[in-house]
């Protein structure tokens, strides 16, 4: 059994180790709170890049439509003055004209339908996607009120853990206190049990016969110095 001192210890390292946890998971939060925001911004540019994507299309059938109104209003024209001409050398021209635009037409056309094509999978594609990223959204924005909840939940969880650190560190007594505080800071755990009877249970190593020694005292004395690692200075103590 550890002497009550190491007890007390090990008491006043749970309580800590239960405050650094919930300090880290704590300054943790706002990050991955971030994170999915970041995550809801790229799933709104996606729609926003379909719904552009459709936009042009749609802009590109008009500027067809457009350009097949002018023909069609010229080609109207040359039909007209071909039908007042008398001489025909001005008919054949105006024939030639007739059929480069009507040429023109057809090739407006048939890009009009091939547009429209295109139009019509970009809306399946947009509705489908469209559907599965709001979906996306949702959960990622509960996602975050679940985080903003737990941020909440830590707060308060770590200033319980707070006060019952200081209650722990009142009975351990400021010079094993000091040392402790001066190996915690470093690394945790910052008191291990002696493994195999001479490794030290933090970093693996033997360690010397006094300390092994020392560690087996009952540490009753609140002189006597804590028994600490040759290699890595933790606090160790036997278990047995």
């Amino acid at each position: 059994m550890p002497s009550p001192t190491i007890e007390t210890l090990l008491i006043l390292q749970d309580r800590d180790t239960k405050r650094l946890n919930l300090e880290a998971q704590l300054k943790a939060t706002p990050r991955e709170i971030t994170l999915v925001e970041q995550k809801i911004a790229a799933e709104k540019a996606a729609i926003d890049t379909a719904r552009s994507e459709m936009m042009g299309l749609e802009s590109n059938k008009k500027i067809i439509e457009t350009e097949i109104g002018s023909a069609e209003a010229k080609l109207a024209k040359y039909r007209t003055q071909q039908s007042l001409v008398r001489k025909n050398d001005e008919f054949a021209a105006l024939g030639h004209e007739i059929e480069t635009t009507q040429a023109a037409i057809d090739d407006f056309e048939g890009k009009e339908l091939e547009v429209m094509y295109k139009i019509d999978e970009a809306k399946k594609k947009f509705s489908a996607a469209e559907a599965a990223l709001k979906a996306n959204i949702s959960g990622h924005e509960a996602r975050i009120r679940m985080l903003r909840e737990r941020e909440v939940s830590l707060a308060a969880e770590l200033k319980s853990a707070q006060a019952d650190l200081t209650t722990a560190r009142e009975p351990v007594g400021e010079p094993r206190l000091r040392v402790y505080d001066r190996i915690a800071v470093r690394q945790m755990p910052a008191i291990v049990p002696l493994v195999h009877e001479d490794k030290c249970g933090g970093c693996h190593l033997k360690v010397s016969s006094d300390v092994i020694s020392a560690a087996r005292g009952k540490g009753t004395d609140p002189l006597a110095p804590l028994p600490t690692c040759d290699q890595c200075g933790r606090i160790v103590y036997w278990e047995s």
